[in-house]
């Protein structure tokens, strides 16, 4: 199994981002517009169209707010598995560190895999921090 461990620092404070990641139905308004363009949810599950044209159905395993951290799994095509977690950490003077960790089959989506996470984490550190600054 594959593993893509990335992460970002963000100019903006961490319960700012984390307010936004915890939203879980609207990925597409206040996390990372653009990357998303359309997130529905239903009950635990969403389905989370990219800007790319992909669709992935996605169902949250767990959002817990002392850590900072949602974690949940996803199906798509050209996955065999994949389950992921993305988790805020306070960095000090108004910024914070998202890191996001998925696993994955099979091995070889993971070049392309890693493509999508840095994408969405270069999205949401311009969102946020432009959020930030408007704010």
């Amino acid at each position: 199994m594959a593993s893509v461990h990335r992460e970002s620092i963000i100019q903006a404070p961490a319960q700012q981002v984390w307010a936004a990641l915890a939203d879980v139905g609207a990925l597409h308004t206040r996390l990372v517009p653009g990357f998303v363009v359309d997130c529905v949810l239903d009950g635990r599950v969403r389905t989370v169209s990219f800007g790319t044209g992909m669709t992935a159905r996605e169902t949250i395993l767990d959002v817990d707010a002392a850590r900072m951290r949602i974690a949940w799994l996803a199906e798509a095509e050209g996955l065999e598995h994949y389950n992921a977690s993305a988790q805020v950490i306070d960095a000090g003077g108004g910024a914070c560190r998202v890191v996001w960790i998925a696993d994955l089959l099979p091995d070889a989506a993971a070049p392309g895999i890693a493509g999508i996470i840095e994408q969405g984490l270069e999205t949401m550190k311009r969102h946020q921090e432009q959020t930030h600054a408007a704010g």
